[in-house]
């Protein structure tokens, strides 16, 4: 029987507010290793506590999920009063598994994990998107409409110009980092997906595909990166038996 591909996906460590724990809790929403699930993945919950070189050695696709925001000073900023700060060690865990993570690895980022893609490649956020584009329509998870760069990664993915999705966001890209391209944005200019020109397989949604596993869009994105992630494995599966 075929393996299913292994596909990491980094989780948040809070306190624990009963005490319990001095290393605290660590939480993921469902939905994301559901939608991994569904597209035929194996999800495997990644703690930043973990060992970095042997997971690599043990990954076929790393998925980014939602989380707070990135601390400001990462890309030269002073903090916005409005910014709830992501925990430092995901924070941490995740910049360096960026740096180790092989440029074939394939990746896909969502919401926050949008943001710091574009953060890893030297790029900026809007620190509340509500002061640029005059309204909080991105932020509670109402349906909208994206439009779709032509020639873009992301629409050979879906086969289409537009795609829905559903915001639950507060920051976004504002400068795009080196070896970027946005391909896909609100009707405000907001962008809404950035995928990598130098990388094979790195695509980073905006947007929460996760939230809406019933819509062909999103199916076609999950299932776009767990077949990237297979074919990423089946290479280094023939690459470890050419060495035997």
């Amino acid at each position: 029987m075929t393996q299913r591909p292994l596909i990491g996906i980094t989780m948040s460590s809070e306190p624990d507010p009963k005490g319990k724990s001095e290393f605290g809790t660590l939480k993921l929403h469902a939905n994301y290793a559901q939608g991994v699930i569904d597209a035929g993945g194996l999800p495997l919950m990644l703690a930043p506590q973990a060992e970095i070189d042997q997971l690599l050695g043990l990954l076929d696709g790393w998925l980014i999920p939602g989380g707070d925001d990135i601390d400001p000073s990462a890309y030269g900023q002073e903090r916005h009063p409005q910014a709830t700060l992501i925990d430092r060690d995901r924070y941490a865990f995740e910049s360096a598994l960026y740096r180790a993570a092989p440029s074939q690895l394939p990746i896909f980022g969502i919401c926050y994990g949008c943001q710091f893609v574009n953060v890893q490649h030297g790029g900026t956020l809007h620190q509340h998107l509500p002061d640029v584009v005059g309204h909080e329509e991105h932020t509670g998870g109402s349906l909208a409409e994206y439009k779709v760069g032509p020639g873009t990664k992301l629409a050979a993915i879906l086969g289409a110009s537009s795609a829905p999705g559903k915001s639950y966001h507060h920051q976004a890209v504002d400068r795009l980092g080196s070896g970027l391209v946005a391909s896909a944005r609100h009707e405000d200019g907001t962008i809404e997906c950035v995928e990598a020109v130098d990388r094979p397989w790195v695509v980073a949604a905006q947007w929460h595909p996760e939230r809406t596993l019933d819509d062909e869009s999103s199916r076609r994105l999950f299932k776009a990166f767990v077949e990237a992630a297979a074919a990423y494995r089946a290479g280094r599966c023939a690459g470890a038996m050419h060495r035997v």
